[in-house]
């Protein structure tokens, strides 16, 4: 039996191996902020999103090219189904958009003539640069049902930046569908928050009535959070939610500064007297305004700014509802098919109209 020869040069040399080195994956959950999840959240972030690219992290061009490339759905409950959907063509300035109309089954009153109903204008979430019909199809669908015959939706495909940037115009039709003119609501998630609560304010102006106003994590403030060159202003940024979720899933501080360079431009608009259309935080009077339901998300950056609209409009007499979603993300109320807090907005939200939109 021959010896093994005995090891020669340096013995450092001959003891090192390359240790394993890891790292979390690009777009995951902050550590620090892992245990305030919904753990139901966090299983299904890891399983769908963690690693990939967020769809701001793509030229708009090749996502324009094909979406479906990038972009994941995940978590949405499928809506029961009702009496009648369609669409319609809207004409807007320059062009046309789509409208899709979710229906009841019509009823009649005690003398045979078809009962009015109220109506609810909605629009969808995606920081004004993604998104269309297919993001609140389901939602649509769940309140109409819950209105119990008594409410049509209208889905507003609204034009998206950067090739249409502020603002938008958007109108829509109401005779054809036996609506009760004094019983609308407009609402929407995130940017259709912004949208829904800038339109509350030219309803109010206008004189048109409104009774409610659905603002679902909404944008409220793009001047106090970033610089007139788009990027986060960490500093002087107000909302201690933006520092608190700057790096969190779904709508870190970087995915909103994209957001505001493609809605506004770079630099965005100059001040103007119409910059509360772009922060409806500044508008210059709450007064009069229609009752709102304000949902917030614990674990979203624009929680903060949601809640301190809710303020504004409480202090100038406004009734308000502010329902802060615990463990939840921005995404909350998309994923009401695995998220307790996605189903507990549902039903807050049939509740809300029931109450202010009854005949």
């Amino acid at each position: 039996m021959t010896s093994k020869p005995a090891a020669t040069g340096d013995p450092a040399l001959h003891a090192f191996h390359v240790s394993m080195i890891t790292q979390p994956l690009h777009n995951s959950i902050p550590p620090e902020l892992l245990p305030r999840y919904d753990p139901v959240y966090v299983e299904y972030y890891n399983k769908y999103n963690a690693g990939r690219l967020h769809t701001h992290e793509v030229p708009i061009e090749e996502f324009r090219k094909n979406p479906g490339r990038y972009t994941i759905s995940y978590g949405r409950a499928r809506g029961p189904d009702i009496f009648r959907i369609t669409e319609q063509k809207c004409p807007v300035d320059g062009g046309e958009i789509t409208i899709r109309i979710f229906e009841p089954e019509l009823e009649l009153d005690e003398q045979g003539n078809p009962k009015k109903r109220a109506a609810y204008i909605n629009f969808h979430g995606g920081g004004w640069v993604f998104g269309g019909l297919n993001y609140d199809h389901d939602f649509c669908k769940r309140v109409v049902h819950g209105l119990e015959g008594d409410l049509v939706a209208f889905d507003v495909d609204y034009r998206l930046a950067p090739e249409h940037k502020y603002p938008i115009p958007v109108r829509s039709k109401a005779t054809e569908f036996n609506l009760d003119l004094d019983r609308f609501a407009v609402g929407g998630v995130s940017a259709g928050g912004h949208l829904s609560a800038v339109i509350s304010h030219l309803c109010r102006d206008q004189n048109i009535p409104l009774r409610l106003q659905i603002l679902t994590v909404p944008a409220t403030d793009l001047h106090s959070v970033f610089t007139p060159e788009g990027k986060f202003d960490r500093e002087n940024c107000p909302y201690e939610s933006y520092r608190e979720m700057e790096f969190a899933p779904a709508l870190p501080a970087a995915r909103m500064a994209y957001f505001h360079r493609q809605f506004l431009g770079v630099p965005r608009p100059a001040e103007s007297d119409e910059d509360w259309k772009i922060s409806p935080i500044l508008a210059p009077n709450f007064q009069n305004l229609a009752p709102a339901l304000v949902s917030t998300a614990e674990l979203d950056p624009l929680r903060d700014e949601g809640e301190a609209y809710a303020a504004k409009l409480q202090a100038a007499g406004v009734y308000v509802e502010v329902d802060r979603i615990p463990g939840a993300p921005h995404l909350v109320a998309a994923m009401d098919g695995v998220l307790e807090g996605g189903r507990r907005y549902n039903a807050k939200v049939v509740e809300t109209m029931k109450r202010q939109l009854k005949g």
